[in-house]
């Protein structure tokens, strides 16, 4: 049995880092600290002002852990490590876990190629980054190389130069073809430089020359080939005019700054690289509640740049941080140079980071309102639906659609909204077993009786096993059940519902005579909906969404040969007579009972064919 006030005394006063658990183990919050004796035994004390959420948590500790570090700066590491391993409920959490994308210009080799990579190694090539859009780096690539007719192969050169052809690139004027000797060394390492420049920021000389082939090749009428140059010439602008931000100095930094307030928190951080903007992205922490600002700056700090593989010369800051030394150490050691965390007071400098939380806030702004117009479209459209059918609250919502080709190969489909989002994974698909035929009542009865069977089954091997139902994958059952029609409908699945002896309320979603819903059918009554309102464009969804899946999983049976029908075994009965059959007979039942006389009187079947799918019938 652990006891906390015996741990406590046993407590080093050394670095390290602490591990809180609660009852089941769940580890609730991990932190590091300079004195571990002092620091853990803090949260045990009575009314040092911790916050609320700090006090949640401490009422839930059961026990605690610890690891000793060599320094405080090993503990830092550690404490990062173990924080992206287990996400604890109680720290404050980096949201966003991106790889970002750097430009890569491969110097160690003879004839440098340049590539998109997402990590920075210490292979002597050039990188230039990160920058927060994966296709505008691919953009940008693909630029380059038709601007200094790069390769893009992975030939070994120069062993490789002789071997094999030249590529398309090359017919299309798109490449040296270094891999055929046509280039020299210094020729393409000129290329390379240009590009670099052009990496760099400095557009202005190959702004230049493009601008003056067009202007010859427009001049000699050539005007595909001057197309193609005023083409190259707006992509190069384009580029050029995303350079916001310029600086004489010409450092590579990161500006962070975060705006806060009672709930939420996102951090904005302006990427600059050789003086110029390069990317700006913004990302979102959560567990902010009663944390302070500089606290989940710090937090950010730690999380980002663990995760990182750039690591800039300067780090300009909104406010001061707690570990801003000891931060500032780990980073220069994963820099492999000296790197300085500043917090700017005057000047440019300073309004650079008001301009990032400036833009911090205007994000959450409008995040927050884009928060609310989805919350109109999904949770207050299941209020709106649930107050119409008066019902206290609807959470889980579950929809079935059936699809068939002429009453053949029927199957069945399950969507599931919850809190008026479709949730994919408890999508699922049914293939119609005991029908056959146009029977859409049959169909939907053996679709609501296997998936309600299948629930129960689950939920009694699970509570046998004394796991809990939860982690079933049909065991959750819905709060109201939606099917695609009226009376008929609603009347199966109550059937199904009452067979099983289950209880839940049931809705048909009734159409007019375009197909169009036009209200709910619920307890024997036709509810009129409002045809503008988001209740009713959440029904519309779901139907739509019910629909969608059906006759995708049909078609994709169809399209993949996965069903057989058992009239292409029939001696004489290709495509169009089994279409014929299909046509004219409704059910497949009726097929194999009709006579001679009644399968002949079809056009396409002779008296022959007629005969040949009567006896493979008999046959059984």
């Amino acid at each position: 049995m652990f006891n906390v006030e015996e741990e406590l005394k046993k407590l080093p006063k050394e670095p390290g880092v602490y591990i809180m658990h609660d009852k089941n183990d769940t580890i609730l919050y991990v932190g590091k600290a300079v004195n571990l004796h002092n620091r853990v035994r803090s949260y045990f004390r009575e009314n040092i002002g911790r916050g609320p959420a700090i006090d949640r948590m401490v009422e839930q500790i059961a026990r605690f852990e610890y690891i000793i570090t060599d320094s405080e700066l090993e503990a830092l590491v550690l404490e990062n490590n173990l924080i992206k391993e287990h996400s604890p409920k109680y720290n404050t959490l980096l949201k966003d876990d991106k790889t970002y994308p750097y430009i890569k210009v491969t110097l160690s080799e003879d004839y440098p190629r340049i590539m998109f990579s997402r990590s920075i190694k210490r292979d002597k090539s050039k990188y230039f980054g990160p920058y927060s859009s994966a296709g505008a780096v691919k953009d940008t690539i693909e630029l380059l190389n038709k601007l200094y007719k790069l390769r893009t192969c992975n030939r070994v050169l120069p062993r490789d130069i002789g071997m094999g052809r030249p590529c398309l690139n090359y017919h299309i004027g798109q490449c040296l073809a270094p891999c055929q000797g046509y280039v020299s060394k210094e020729e393409y390492r000129k290329q390379v430089e240009g590009a670099m420049d052009f990496l760099n920021g400095n557009y202005s000389p190959i702004l230049k020359s493009l601008e003056e082939k067009m202007k010859t090749a427009s001049e000699n009428m050539e005007f595909e080939e001057a197309a193609k140059y005023r083409d190259l010439y707006n992509s190069v602008r384009s580029v050029a005019q995303k350079q916001k931000i310029s600086d004489s100095t010409l450092e590579d930094r990161d500006i962070v700054a975060l705006y806060q307030d009672e709930t939420d928190a996102v951090v904005q951080v302006f990427f600059v690289r050789d003086g110029k903007m390069i990317g700006r992205e913004h990302y979102y922490m959560t567990n902010v509640a009663g944390i302070p600002k500089e606290e989940v700056l710090q937090d950010f700090i730690k999380q980002f740049y663990a995760g990182t593989p750039f690591i800039p010369r300067e780090l300009f800051l909104q406010y001061e941080i707690e570990d801003m030394s000891v931060i500032e150490d780990w980073l220069s050691e994963k820099r492999g140079s000296r790197m300085h965390i500043i917090v700017p007071r005057i000047g440019s400098k300073e309004k650079l980071v008001e301009l990032a939380a400036q833009n911090a806030k205007l994000i959450l702004s409008q995040d927050r309102e884009k928060f609310k117009r989805e919350e109109g479209r999904t949770i207050g459209a299941v209020k709106e639906i649930a107050d119409i059918l008066q019902m206290e609250r609807i959470d889980r919502m579950e929809a079935f659609d059936i699809s068939n080709t002429n009453g053949f190969e029927n199957v069945g489909s399950m969507v599931v909204f919850e809190k008026g989002k479709p949730k994919r994974s408890d999508y699922r698909k049914f293939k119609i077993r005991s029908v056959s035929g146009p029977d859409d009542y049959a169909c939907m009865k053996e679709v609501l009786t296997r998936r309600f069977l299948h629930g129960m089954d689950e939920k009694k091997e699970l509570k046998e096993k004394q796991i809990d139902e939860t982690y079933g994958s049909f065991t959750r059952f819905p709060d109201l059940l939606l099917m695609d029609g009226g009376r008929g409908q609603v009347n199966i699945a109550l059937q199904v519902l009452s067979e099983l002896h289950i209880d839940i309320p049931v809705c048909g979603m009734v159409k007019d005579d375009t197909h169009s819903t036009r209200g709910l059918y619920y307890n024997n009554v036709e509810l009129p909906i409002d045809t503008h309102s988001e209740g009713f464009k959440l029904i519309t969804r779901i139907q739509d969404e019910a629909h969608r899946f059906a006759i995708e999983y049909h078609k994709s049976l169809r399209s993949k040969a996965q069903v057989k029908s058992v009239l292409d075994d029939i001696p004489g009965v290709g495509p169009a007579r089994r279409k014929a059959l299909m046509k004219y007979f409704r059910a497949f039942e009726d097929i194999k009972n009709a006579s001679e006389e009644e399968l002949a009187s079809i056009p396409e079947i002779d008296s022959k064919t007629a005969k040949s799918i009567v006896e493979f019938f008999k046959k059984g």
